[in-house]
């Protein structure tokens, strides 16, 4: 095969980003503040510390400063797995005929299977830093999960996570890799909190939720000296740890000399889409350049599609923050799908606010075609993608398609969050064709809607 591009670009290890980049400093109408949820008031450093690191409640506060520096101890651990490499989809081109070229950068080089590091490892060296004994999370498809259990090994930290108990059950290696890695993890709801008895007793049955968990895991943080909760998406701080990834691929482009015309991202909470275009939509904030930049959701669980653009607690069990975020309210409870982590109810509140003046879309996908584009990738691009990502996968294969219809060499890149090893009862239920779709319908989504919260800001 004839290639003028390489299969994989890599930066030197020289090259990697030494700062994160601050999305916020550029963006002219700054995401709305996070409220306390007892008094309706913007939350202020003393509050958030209470929960959060103070020196991640610094970042989440921080909107005006653009690029933040990337600790030493923190970028070592980088280097273990970055940089990552940016591949040329050649394979994927051929087989769809296509004249677009796909460019996807891949973040499932490292044990944990996918982006997720990237902040664990920043949010476990903070928590250190600060004297922490350990913290508290919750993950939804594992990713996060895993991600922290491994950060807090490096760390020495002790870590509880609460899993989603729907993915509990169908991950149990997932589990067991956390476990490995020195974490306790407990399926949510759990009767292990007042917080999961109550949601237990509300909803009995219940497959989970990130909501619920996050309540769960924010309970068992608040309760027990010495520890603080950390977050695996939707949070400002986490958007800000992930530009790691559009700084490499930005880097990398531009070493190839290529500009991209259209990127993509699978959207859930954020942390990975906010992370992929940071550095891209910078320049479209600043009237530098322009993209066409589309987050992709599953069709079970659309926030940005379907959802209002309202302040909403972050949690089921309105013990967080409220925040100003495109969401499906707080007690929506996902169906019990693959869509692995891309289930929140809400979206990053940089992404929504991005999202509602217009500077990037939305789409979404139903599971079936998702599992059949991870297919078709995984056999002529030799990765086996997990769900959330071939959310991405799908959505670029549409484009492409486009392209193939009107003639367009248009230039297409999109994030390959993380690898779906753990991900197999999934692709069992697919291959066995077992698998349906779900779509909410508008009575479905009325609860949710019903119960946000009575803000007006």
């Amino acid at each position: 095969m004839s290639q003028t591009i390489p299969y994989k670009t890599y930066l030197e290890e020289s090259e990697m980003p030494k700062q994160w980049y601050n999305l916020r400093a550029d963006m002219k109408h700054k995401p709305a503040p996070l409220l306390n949820p007892a008094t309706l008031q913007p939350m202020t450093l003393e509050e958030l510390s209470q929960v959060f690191c103070t020196e991640l409640a610094k970042q989440e506060l921080d909107d005006t400063t653009p690029y933040i520096d990337i600790p030493e101890e923190i970028r070592e651990y980088y280097k273990t797995y970055r940089p990552s490499p940016l591949v040329r989809a050649y394979f994927l081109e051929r087989a769809l005929g296509t004249p677009a070229k796909i460019y996807y950068k891949f973040e499932g080089n490292n044990t944990s299977g996918s982006h997720k590091l990237n902040s664990a490892l920043a949010q476990a060296y903070y928590a250190k830093k600060q004297g922490l004994k350990g913290v508290t999370t919750e993950t939804g498809a594992g990713q996060w999960g895993t991600a922290l259990a491994m950060a807090c090994s490096y760390f020495d930290l002790d870590c509880k996570v609460y899993m989603v108990k729907v993915s509990y059950e169908q991950k149990p290696f997932r589990r067991e890799v956390m476990r490995t890695y020195g974490a306790s993890v407990t399926p949510s709801p759990s009767m292990t909190t007042n917080v999961g008895r109550k949601i237990l007793e509300e909803h009995p049955g219940t497959t989970g939720s990130l909501g619920c968990a996050i309540s769960e895991a924010v309970e068992a943080a608040t309760s027990q000296e010495g520890y603080r909760y950390v977050l695996g998406s939707v949070l400002s701080q986490v958007v800000l740890h992930q530009s790691v990834i559009g700084l490499e691929t930005k880097a990398a482009l531009d070493k190839l000399g290529v500009t991209p015309d259209i990127i993509i991202g699978c959207a859930g909470g954020g942390s990975n889409l906010g992370g992929l275009i940071a550095p891209f939509m910078g320049e479209k904030l600043r009237g530098e350049k322009d993209y066409r930049i589309i987050a992709v959701e599953p069709a079970s669980c659309r926030s940005l599609s379907r959802g209002k653009f309202a302040y909403d607690f972050c949690d089921t069990g309105k013990v967080c923050p409220l925040a100003k975020m495109y969401t499906l309210g707080s007690g929506f409870i996902p169906s019990a799908n693959h869509a692995g982590g891309l289930r929140y109810h809400g979206m990053s509140t940089i992404l929504s606010t991005l999202y509602d003046e217009g500077l990037m879309e939305a789409t979404s996908v139903e599971q079936t075609a998702v599992f059949e584009a991870a297919t078709m990738f995984a056999r002529v691009e030799g990765i086996l993608p997990a769900p959330d990502s071939s959310h991405a996968i799908r959505a670029a294969m549409d484009e492409a398609l486009k392209c193939k219809e009107t003639g367009e060499e248009k230039t297409i890149v999109f994030g390959l969050t993380g690898t779906g090893y753990f991900d197999m009862v999934a692709y069992e239920r697919f291959n066995n064709g077992d698998m349906t779709d779900y779509i909410p319908t508008d009575d479905d989504l009325k609860p949710g809607f019903d119960g946000l919260p009575n803000v007006n800001l």
